[in-house]
């Protein structure tokens, strides 16, 4: 048997070494030295069916080291995924390949996470693994039972965000999350040891995990480790002591070996050291069948399952909580809301209105995660029927996060990419920055994630500058497939949260204000924010001027339109709760809505990326500086966000025409 296990490590190697090079691009190192404990892990005991890849209880597997694809896509070649053939193989890395550069969940079934950026990897296994103990709670062992495994290596652990993700694991103690550690002391600038002193396992036992070390060349050693591993009552680090580019004549145990090809003669010499006497991508018949046969076990864990879920007294419930269902009786509710909220004309900062809205739906909506990063009361994030998860109770549906943005959106992407809770979570807009790298792998991955952004502009007021976004609305509006929307008001709020949840491969962002705002809408039966923008207020007559706003400025612009009109000037006020939607509609339709007339766009951010909007002879009232420190509206009347600095500026626009 171990003869054979050598086989099969050896088929992995030199399929991934075979890819590289003839990609001629690739990083053969990681697949090298981690052949032995992937082997043993894949063969026997990760719980897969590669024929069933989306099985929801099945084993997940994250290469968060993800510059070592090629060790992937050999695996699940050999273990026979559909998606990955000897002839993507061939074309690793290749124009139009399912095997990118760096594992890509949306192009291959069976991949259960985007990588590349290192950490990213590991805070999402954490979400991955939070997703199971939450559903084991609601429905047992008998349906959810499974672990979540995941590679990386000395980068990955170096990135802050690893710190903030093994910190919440340790803390929720989730047992069934493995970390194997690709310890080869190697970085592409050289050793471990030019940039770090941390003694890995005393961090990782500081935090809660429980440690195995292993010869990570050795199988009986790892299977070992393993053993211990998946009986543990925490979180598991395993330590596998490992040779980076293993076999490699003279570039194994050297940075040389990480991202490059390793060249015609150094394979060479690596076929001779591991006696592989055969031709790229040739892998004998007995090696094949043997990787083939080691996944057969858990085929049949499938099918065993399936029968158990037929006969499941929580079938239903389990089916509709993990495909999202909608129940019907949400819509009346929301229009419900908005009826109110059209009749009580209470003003509300939006982010009191969105707390309001989160009440409806997480007690409709058995699916949804909600959280915050330690500002659950100024986000508003945590309504009345929010119950918080914890190490001792994983029945909840709020997560509390700590001041860890960075791993909140990493770990939103684990439950999201896990397929069966919604997440959002909360923070400032100003905040966002810590998040962006892990929106932007949501938004590759097209996971369905709400972020819940307050203190939407200068209105914060006295926190400052540091507290008062500029340039974060450009930033998230410039992200490909990300929905940015901007409320005006309570009815606002509500329709983009409705939206949200009809949004099944995209990331959504609602950002509310802090400052109190008054109800603006009159009709409620139609979802005006579906067209991204539309006639809030129209003129009294044929249009001077188009006010175009968003968010907590649109009430300005109403107040200004008022004062203009009472002057004989025809305004109308266009509300753009989300200009990715407007620009997704006919250009007949944004032509109508626009119309004619001079455009003024008033938005308390960055003017970046309005200019297509304003035409020949518009403007845009923005601020394109930071913000001061001060009382809200005084800052905002400072940056010439008034009705008197508006009538201005209109008047200019009129004679500019004139």
């Amino acid at each position: 048997m171990k003869e054979m296990l050598s086989k099969m490590a050896n088929a992995v190697r030199f399929l991934s070494v075979d890819m590289i090079e003839k990609a001629k691009s690739g990083h053969p190192g990681m697949p090298l030295g981690m052949a032995d404990v992937a082997t043993v892990l894949w063969s026997k005991f990760l719980k897969i069916d590669p024929s069933n890849p989306l099985w929801i209880n099945r084993d997940r597997f994250i290469l968060s080291n993800g510059h070592g694809s090629a060790l992937l896509y050999s695996l699940m070649y050999l273990t026979g995924f559909e998606d990955v053939s000897l002839d993507e193989l061939k074309n690793f890395r290749q124009l139009g390949s399912k095997t990118a550069g760096h594992p890509e969940k949306h192009l291959i079934r069976g991949i259960d996470f985007s990588t590349g950026p290192l950490g990213q990897g590991i805070a999402g296994a954490v979400g991955m693994a939070l997703s199971e103990r939450l559903l084991n709670a609601r429905f047992g062992d008998d349906l959810i039972n499974h672990k979540t495994y995941v590679f990386v290596g000395d980068g990955c652990l170096m990135e802050g965000i690893s710190e903030e993700a093994i910190s919440l694991a340790g803390h929720w103690n989730l047992k069934n999350l493995i970390v194997l550690w690709d310890d080869n002391s190697i970085t592409i600038d050289g050793n471990t040891s030019i940039t770090s002193s941390t003694d890995m396992k005393k961090r990782f036992e500081a935090n809660g995990w429980k440690i195995f070390v292993c010869d990570g060349h050795h199988f009986e050693s790892i299977e070992a480790a393993l053993k211990g591993a998946i009986i543990s009552d925490k979180p598991v680090l395993i330590d596998c002591k490992t040779m980076i580019g293993y076999g490699a004549p003279t570039k194994g145990g050297t940075p040389s070996c990480h991202g490059s090809p390793l060249g015609i003669d150094e394979v060479k010499g690596l076929r001779e050291n591991l006696k592989w006497n055969y031709e790229p991508f040739e892998i004998p018949q007995d090696i094949l069948t043997a990787w083939k046969d080691s996944v057969k076990s858990h085929q049949k864990l499938y099918t065993d399952w399936e029968e158990i879920l037929k006969n499941h007294p929580k079938k239903e419930e389990f089916l509709s909580l993990i495909t999202k269902q909608i129940p019907s009786q949400l819509k009346n509710e929301l229009i419900s809301f908005k009826e109110k909220e059209i009749k009580d004309k209470k003003p509300l900062a939006t982010r009191k209105s969105s707390q309001n809205v989160l009440d409806i739906l997480l007690k409709n909506c058995s699916f949804l995660l909600s959280g915050s990063a330690d500002l659950a009361g100024a986000c508003y994030t945590k309504p009345f029927s929010a119950h918080p998860v914890s190490k001792d109770d994983f029945n909840g549906n709020y997560i509390h996060y700590g001041i860890r943005e960075h791993a909140m959106g990493a770990i939103m992407n684990g439950i999201a990419s896990y397929g069966a809770f919604l997440p959002l979570s909360s923070t400032f807009l100003s905040f966002v920055d810590y998040m962006k790298p892990a929106l932007r792998l949501g938004a590759l991955m097209q996971e369905q994630e709400i972020y819940i952004l307050t203190h939407d502009s200068l209105g914060v007021g006295e926190d400052g500058p540091t507290h008062q976004p500029i340039e974060q609305l450009a930033m998230l509006r410039a992200m490909p497939n990300v929905t940015v929307f901007r409320p005006a008001d309570s009815v606002e709020t509500a329709e983009c949260y409705e939206l949200a949840l009809q949004s099944k491969k995209t990331p959504c962002v609602i950002v509310c204000s802090r400052q109190e705002l008054p109800v603006l809408r009159k009709d409620y039966k139609m979802n005006m924010s579906f067209f991204g923008g539309y006639v809030i207020s129209e003129s009294l007559g044929e249009r001077d001027v188009t006010l175009i706003a968003t968010g907590s400025e649109v009430s300005l612009a109403v107040e200004a339109q008022k004062s203009l009109q009472k002057q004989g000037i025809n305004v109308a006020v266009v509300s753009m709760p989300s200009r990715e939607l407007f620009e997704k509609q006919s250009i007949e339709y944004q032509m109508f809505i626009l119309g004619k007339a001079p455009h003024l766009i008033i938005e308390a951010a960055s003017s970046f990326g309005w200019d297509r909007f304003i035409g020949e002879t518009g403007a845009i009232l923005s601020v394109d500086t930071f913000g001061a420190s001060g009382n809200g509206k005084k800052v905002l009347e400072k940056f010439g966000f008034s009705v008197e600095n508006i009538e201005n500026i209109v008047k200019e626009l009129i004679s500019l025409k004139d």
